[in-house]
C-alpha cells in the first residue's frame, strides 16, 4: 500500500464523517421547531398554577373553583366530617389508594386531606366513572359527595364507597402559600 493510497483512504473517511455530521445537524434542525409546536402555549402555561383565597370560607362550607378546565371542590371539614372519614376502615374501601401525588399511599383521611389536622380538603370534583360533577354539601349514603348520573356515593374524605364509579376523587398538585391562600399546580 502506497502513502498516496493510504491518504485517499483517510480523506474518505474524513468526508464520510463530515457528511454524516451535517447531516445529523440539518435534521436536528429541521425537527427542532416539529418538537417544539408540540409545547403548551403561553396562555395555557399561565393557567397551569392559580392561587385560591379561601379565607372567607366557614367550617362545613364548600368552595368551587375551575382549574385546567375542571371544577375544583375546596371543602373546610367540620370536627364530625373528619371523625366520620377517620372512623372508616381501608378493608371497606373500594379504591385504597389516596389517588394523591401530594401524599401518595393509601387512602387514609390523613393521606387525603391537606393539612395534619384534616381540615382542608381539596379534590378535582370530577367523578371517576363517566366524568360527571357530583354533588357536595354532605350528599349521598356516607356524608360526602353524590353523582347523580349513575348513583355513585363518595364518603367525606372523596373516597369511593357505592356506585359504577371505580377510584377515589383525584386530589391536584396543592399546597398552603400562606394561611389563607390554597397554590394548585
Amino acid at each position: 500500500m502506497s502513502h498516496a493510497e493510504d491518504h485517499d483512504g483517510a480523506r474518505r473517511d474524513f468526508l464520510y464523517y463530515a457528511t454524516a455530521g451535517a447531516g445529523v445537524v440539518t435534521a436536528g434542525a429541521a425537527a427542532w421547531p416539529l418538537i417544539n409546536q408540540m409545547n403548551p402555549s403561553a396562555d395555557v402555561q399561565a393557567l397551569s398554577s392559580i392561587r385560591v383565597d379561601v379565607s372567607s370560607v366557614v367550617e362545613g362550607q364548600q368552595l368551587t373553583v375551575k382549574f385546567l378546565g375542571k371544577p375544583v371542590f375546596i371543602r373546610l371539614r367540620t370536627q364530625e366530617d373528619i371523625e366520620l372519614a377517620r372512623s372508616i376502615p381501608l378493608g371497606d374501601l373500594v379504591d385504597t389508594d389516596s389517588r394523591n401525588p401530594n401524599k401518595p399511599g393509601q387512602a387514609t383521611d390523613q393521606n387525603r386531606a391537606m393539612d395534619d389536622e384534616g381540615r382542608w380538603l381539596v379534590m378535582i370534583g370530577v367523578c371517576t366513572h363517566l366524568g360527571c360533577v357530583p354533588i357536595g354539601n354532605q350528599s349521598g349514603d356516607y356524608g360526602g359527595w353524590f353523582c347523580p348520573c349513575h348513583g355513585s356515593h363518595y364518603d367525606s374524605a372523596g373516597r369511593i364507597r357505592k356506585g359504577p364509579a371505580p377510584e377515589n376523587l383525584y386530589i391536584p398538585v396543592a399546597s398552603f402559600v400562606d394561611e389563607t391562600t390554597i397554590q394548585l399546580g
